[in-house]
C-alpha cells in the first residue's frame, strides 16, 4: 500500500461524528489514510487506539496498533459514525472501510488514520495460517476486537435484532425441578451469541462435537454479533480521573475489606432508586455508603467490574455467569452494571462515555467517603475458553502467541476455564500492565485482587512452575504507578505446583485460605490444636515471616464468594448446588463446616441460638486476629445461598442480599449480627493488640514496651503450654496476654485474648488486677468507646469474667497504671522467657 491514500467520506457512506459530548474534543472528519508509523519504527508506538493532537491540542486523527507476531496481514475495519438518537443507525451489516495495517517490527502492526478521532468503531480481521496442531487458528471472516480497547459498542442496533440465532433456540432446558417452562435467555441475544462465535466450522457451537485436529476454519462472516471497539481520548480520561476525589492513604495496619458483588449488594435495598439497583451508580448511594461505613470497612473489594460474557454450557441451561470470571475486555467497565445505558452496552461513543463517567462517580463518591476501590481482576484466562470456544479477539489474532499451549496446538488450562494465558511473551505481558495502568489512571481505582494468580508467576522456562521473580511480577512491583496501590494474590490455581500461599513477593497481599480452614475446624468441631490456631491468629508467621514480609500481608477470611456464606457454614454440612445445572458435581466437598444436628433451616430455638454463637465466635475470631480481615458481603446480614456453594450463575436472590429488615419492626429483624459485627470492628480500631502490624516476638521489645513481652501464651489456667497441650486435639481454650502499644507509643493496656472452643463449662482464671470485659461472644456482649457500640445484654446482666459457658471469643482489657511494675529502675533481661515474666503476677493455679 502506498504511504498515503485518500478517501471520500461523502462516498464512502460516511457520517461526521459528534464534535460535543462528554469527554469529547473537537477533531476533523475523516479525510485520509495514511501508514504510520514507518517501519521499524516501534520507540512511538502505543497499543490500542491512540488519538493524535497537534500542540494546540486539536485532533488530527488516530494512531491504531495490535500486537500480532504471527499473523500474515491486519485488517483494521473502520465502520461508519452512529448516532444513538437516529431510527437509521448504521450497524455492523454496513460495509466498513477496510485498510491493511503495517508490519512495523517485533510482532506489532500499525496504522495512522488521519481525521478520525473519539468514537471511531472499529474492528479487526487477521489472517495468517490454519495449522490447528501448530496452534494457528487464523480466520480472515471472523471480525475481532482488540484486546487494548478503551471502550465497546453494541454490535447491531438492538432494535434490529428481534430474532435469536438458530442455535440459541434450541436450548435445552435446565435439568432441576425448578426449570418448569423453556428457559429465557439471560442476557440480551448479541450477548449471548458471543459464547458461540467459533472461529471453526460447527453445525451446533453448543454441543460440539468435531476432534480439534479435524477443525476447519468457518466460512460465515460474524460481524453482525461481535462488539466494536470504539476510540477513546485517552487524555482526557486520565484527566476526568485525576479530578476525582484523592484516594485515601489507609495504613496496612487498619485495612478492613469487603468483599461484595456491584449487582448483587443493592439489587434488592430498598433505598437505592429501583432504575439504580444492581448499578454502579446504585453502589455509590449514600445508604449503602453508610453502611459500609458504620462496619468500619476501609476497602471495597468488587467482584469482576470488567465486560464479560456467559459461558456456552450456562446458555444451554438458561443460566447466567454472574461472578463475572469470564473477561471479554479487560479496560471497559461491564455496561450491565451501568444505570446510564440501562444496564445494556452503548450504541455510540457517547453512550459509552457515559458508563466511563459513571463508574468513576462511584470510585469519586467511595472516595470521599474514605473508602478506597480494590477490583478484582482476570489475567489468568480469557472468555475464549478451549478449542470448541469462541474466537472474539486473543485467539484470532494469535493463538499460538496469546496463550500458552500444550502438545497439538491445545491451550494449557491450569485455570479450568479452558485456556491460560501465555504470560511470558512480551506482547501479553504488556497487555496486562497497560490495563492494570488504566483502571487506576483513568478510573482512579485503588488496587487489584487477582484471580488465580499463581498463574500470573508460570515460568516458560521452568516447565510452566510458579517463580515469584516471574517478569509480570517484577513489572509490577517496579512500575511507578501500580506499585503505589495494593496488589491481592490469590495465590492458587489448578495447575501442577498451583499452591503458593506466602510465596508471592514482597508488597503483595495473599488470601490466607489456611486462616478460613483452620478457623473453622477450631470452632466447628473439626480436626485442630491450640498451636495450628495461635500460627493463624497471630499473622500466620509461617507462611509469610519472610523477606521482611508483615503479619498485615495475610489476608484473613472466613468465606468469600466461592464458598459457603457464613450463614450456610453453620447451618450445612452439604453442598446444594442442584440449580446449578451440573447434578451437585460442582462446588468444593471440604467445606469444614457443621449443621449441629439438621441440615438446613431449622424451627429448633436451641439449634438456632447454637448457630448463632458460632457466627459470633468465627467473626470475632476474624476481627480479633493479626493480620487483614476481610469480610463477605452480606455475612454481617444473615444472608444464605440455600446451602449452594459455587453460586457463579445464580444471577437471582440466591446471591442478592436482602435489606428488607432496614424498614421492618425491630421484633422481626434478623439476629444481630450487624450491630455485632459493627462493635467487632470498633474494638479493633480502638485496641492496637488486635491489629499489632509487627511480628508478636514473645519478648520485650524496648524500654518503651516497659516490664512486659509484647505476648504471653498460657492455658485457663494462666500456665504456660507444653508441647502435649499445644498438639492435643481436644483442649480447645488458649489464652494470650498482648501488651503493645500504637505504633511508637508506650502500651496504654494489657489485653487478656480468650478463645473456647467448647460447649462445656469451664473455669477461667485471670491475672491479678482489675480486668475490663470488652467482648463475649457467646452473649454477643460488645461494649465499645465507639458510637456504633453494641452491648447483646444489659449492663445488669454483664457476663461473668471467671466462667466459660458456651464456645466464645473474649477480650477483657487492663490499664497498665493500676499495674505494679517489676522494677522501677531496671527492664527485664529479654532473654528471659516470656512466660517466666508472667509468674510475677499471675495468680497460682486453683
Amino acid at each position: 500500500m502506498s504511504a498515503e491514500m485518500n478517501v471520500d467520506a461523502a462516498a464512502a457512506g460516511w457520517t461526521e461524528l459528534p464534535k460535543t459530548g462528554p469527554l469529547l474534543r473537537p477533531y476533523r472528519p475523516l479525510a485520509r489514510l495514511e501508514v504510520w508509523p514507518p517501519r521499524g519504527a516501534t520507540g512511538r508506538l502505543r497499543p490500542g487506539a491512540q488519538v493524535v493532537t497537534t500542540p494546540e491540542g486539536h485532533i488530527t486523527g488516530v494512531d491504531f496498533s495490535v500486537w500480532a507476531p504471527s499473523a500474515t496481514r491486519i485488517d483494521l475495519c473502520l465502520y461508519p459514525a452512529r448516532n444513538a438518537s437516529s431510527h437509521a443507525t448504521p450497524n455492523n451489516s454496513a460495509n466498513p472501510r477496510v485498510v491493511p495495517m503495517v508490519a512495523v517490527g517485533n510482532g506489532w502492526w500499525a496504522i495512522h488514520v488521519d481525521g478520525a478521532g473519539p468514537g471511531q468503531a472499529y474492528g479487526l480481521r487477521a489472517h495468517g495460517p490454519w495449522e490447528p496442531e501448530q496452534g494457528h487458528r487464523f480466520n480472515p471472516n471472523r471480525l475481532l476486537m482488540d484486546p487494548w480497547a478503551k471502550g465497546l459498542l453494541v454490535p447491531v442496533d438492538a432494535a434490529a435484532q428481534t430474532t435469536q440465532p438458530a442455535f440459541l433456540t434450541r436450548m435445552t432446558p435446565r435439568s432441576d425441578a425448578a426449570a418448569s417452562s423453556p428457559p429465557s435467555l439471560p442476557l440480551p441475544p448479541h450477548r449471548s451469541a458471543l459464547a458461540l462465535q467459533v472461529g471453526h466450522a460447527c453445525s451446533d457451537p453448543l454441543r460440539p462435537t468435531a476432534l480439534w485436529h479435524s477443525h476447519q476454519p468457518a466460512p460465515a462472516d460474524n460481524s453482525l454479533y461481535i462488539p466494536l471497539g470504539v476510540v477513546v481520548d485517552e487524555e482526557a480520561e486520565r484527566a476526568a480521573a485525576a479530578a476525582l476525589t484523592p484516594r485515601p492513604r489507609i495504613p496496612d495496619h487498619r485495612v478492613v475489606l469487603y468483599e461484595a458483588h456491584v449487582k448483587a449488594l443493592t439489587q434488592r435495598h430498598p433505598d437505592v432508586p429501583e432504575a439504580e439497583r444492581g448499578t454502579y451508580a446504585g453502589l455509590a448511594h449514600a445508604s449503602v455508603i453508610a453502611h459500609l461505613q458504620s462496619l468500619g470497612i476501609t476497602t471495597l473489594c468488587l467482584l469482576p467490574v470488567a465486560s464479560h460474557i456467559t459461558e456456552r454450557h450456562l446458555l444451554a441451561q438458561g443460566l447466567s455467569n454472574h461472578w463475572g470470571y469470564n473477561p471479554l475486555n479487560t479496560f471497559t467497565p461491564e455496561a450491565r452494571f451501568a444505570a446510564c445505558t440501562h444496564k445494556s452496552l452503548p450504541l455510540d461513543g457517547h453512550q459509552a462515555a457515559h458508563i466511563r463517567h459513571e463508574f468513576r462517580a462511584m470510585v469519586d463518591a467511595l472516595h470521599r467517603a474514605g473508602l478506597e476501590v480494590v477490583l478484582d481482576v482476570v489475567f489468568n484466562h480469557t472468555c475464549e475458553s478451549d478449542l470448541d470456544g469462541p474466537t472474539l479477539s486473543w485467539r484470532g489474532l494469535g493463538h499460538a502467541d496469546w496463550y500458552a499451549l500444550a502438545e497439538q496446538g491445545v491451550p494449557h488450562n491450569f485455570s479450568g476455564c479452558g485456556n491460560s494465558l501465555n504470560l511470558n511473551q512480551a506482547g501479553v505481558v504488556r497487555w496486562v500492565m497497560d490495563s492494570l495502568r488504566w483502571w487506576v489512571q483513568a478510573y482512579g481505582v485503588d488496587g487489584f485482587r487477582f484471580d488465580l494468580a499463581a498463574a500470573l508467576g508460570r515460568d516458560v522456562h521452568l516447565n510452566h512452575r510458579f517463580n515469584p521473580q516471574h517478569p509480570l511480577l517484577t513489572a509490577m512491583a517496579q512500575d511507578p504507578v501500580l506499585s503505589q496501590v495494593r496488589l491481592i494474590a490469590e495465590p492458587w490455581d489448578i495447575g501442577p505446583q498451583g499452591y503458593q500461599t506466602g510465596q508471592f513477593p514482597s508488597g503483595w497481599f495473599e488470601w490466607n485460605d489456611v486462616f478460613r480452614d483452620q478457623t473453622r475446624a477450631y470452632w466447628l468441631g473439626h480436626p485442630a490444636t491450640r498451636g495450628q490456631w495461635a500460627t493463624r491468629t497471630s499473622g500466620s508467621s509461617d507462611l509469610f515471616a519472610h523477606d521482611q514480609r508483615l503479619p498485615t500481608a495475610s489476608i484473613n477470611f472466613l468465606t468469600a464468594h466461592d464458598g459457603f456464606t457464613l450463614h450456610d457454614l453453620t447451618a450445612y454440612v452439604s453442598k446444594h448446588n442442584e440449580a446449578n445445572g451440573e447434578g451437585n458435581r460442582d462446588g468444593h466437598n471440604h467445606n469444614l463446616s457443621t449443621n449441629l444436628g439438621h441440615e438446613g433451616p431449622s424451627t429448633d430455638a436451641t439449634i438456632e441460638h447454637h448457630r448463632q454463637v458460632l457466627r459470633r465466635a468465627l467473626l470475632s475470631s476474624l476481627f480479633c486476629a493479626q493480620g487483614t480481615p476481610q469480610l463477605l458481603a452480606g455475612d454481617e446480614l444473615g444472608h444464605s445461598q440455600g446451602g449452594n456453594n459455587n453460586a457463579y450463575c445464580q444471577d437471582n436472590e440466591t446471591t442478592w442480599l436482602d435489606w428488607s429488615f432496614l424498614h421492618t419492626p425491630q421484633e422481626h429483624a434478623p439476629d444481630h449480627l450487624l450491630p455485632f459485627v459493627r462493635a467487632l470492628s470498633a474494638l479493633r480500631r480502638e485496641l492496637p493488640a488486635l491489629r499489632y502490624p509487627q511480628w508478636w516476638t514473645g519478648r520485650v521489645l524496648n524500654e518503651k514496651q516497659g516490664p512486659w513481652p509484647d505476648v504471653v501464651w498460657m492455658d485457663r489456667y494462666g500456665q504456660p503450654l507444653d508441647a502435649l497441650d499445644w498438639n492435643h486435639q481436644q483442649h480447645r481454650t488458649l489464652c494470650a496476654l498482648v501488651t503493645v502499644g500504637e505504633g511508637d507509643h508506650p502500651p496504654t493496656e494489657r489485653v487478656l485474648m480468650v478463645w473456647h472452643a467448647d460447649w462445656i463449662t469451664r473455669k477461667l482464671q485471670l491475672p491479678q488486677g482489675e480486668w475490663e470485659l470488652r467482648l463475649d461472644s457467646a452473649t454477643a456482649w460488645a461494649p465499645t468507646a465507639s458510637s456504633a457500640a453494641f452491648q447483646g445484654n444489659e449492663p445488669s446482666s454483664t457476663p461473668s469474667m471467671t466462667h466459660l459457658d458456651a464456645p466464645t471469643v473474649r477480650v477483657l482489657i487492663q490499664k497498665l497504671p493500676a499495674l505494679t511494675p517489676l522494677s522501677d529502675t531496671a527492664v527485664p533481661d529479654t532473654d528471659v522467657a516470656p512466660n517466666a515474666l508472667l509468674q510475677r503476677f499471675r495468680p497460682s493455679r486453683k
